[in-house]
């Protein structure tokens, strides 16, 4: 299995968690606007959803690098923009429209994972083993 996307999704999945907690405690202080932090948890939620899927990638579909690049660049774009606009709105106005190529990156990596070879059951049963 390719190390770097089982790496990257664990590594993705410890930080959502970590952003998760910091919009829910920290950022409260510094931002007011509901708005903004019901974003930086969309960030924080789709970063752990798409994470857990390139940990399943790494797994399930090892040669499909096209899925992983897909997931890890559409995280890092959609909620990285997301988290940067939410600190400083004006500071990174521009990212904007990097959100939604972001978001269809991590749409495409749930594509190019639908046309991998399905996994056998003898496989995951092997994965549980070890």
């Amino acid at each position: 299995m390719p190390l770097p996307f089982w790496t990257l999704g664990c590594i993705y999945g410890a930080s959502s968690v970590v952003f998760g907690a910091f919009g829910a405690h920290g950022l409260k202080r510094r931002i007011a606007d509901p708005a903004r932090l019901n974003n930086w948890s969309t960030a924080a939620h789709y970063q752990l959803i798409h994470s857990t899927a390139l940990l399943l990638t790494a797994v399930a579909a090892p040669h499909n690098a096209v899925a992983g690049t897909l997931f890890t660049a559409g995280m890092t774009m959609f909620s990285g923009s997301i988290y940067l606009l939410v600190l400083d709105p004006q500071r990174f106005k521009w990212l904007g429209p990097v959100t939604p190529l972001g978001g269809l990156c991590l749409i495409g990596g749930w594509v190019a994972l639908a046309f991998t070879k399905r996994p056998s059951v003898s496989q995951f049963q092997r994965l549980l083993r070890t």
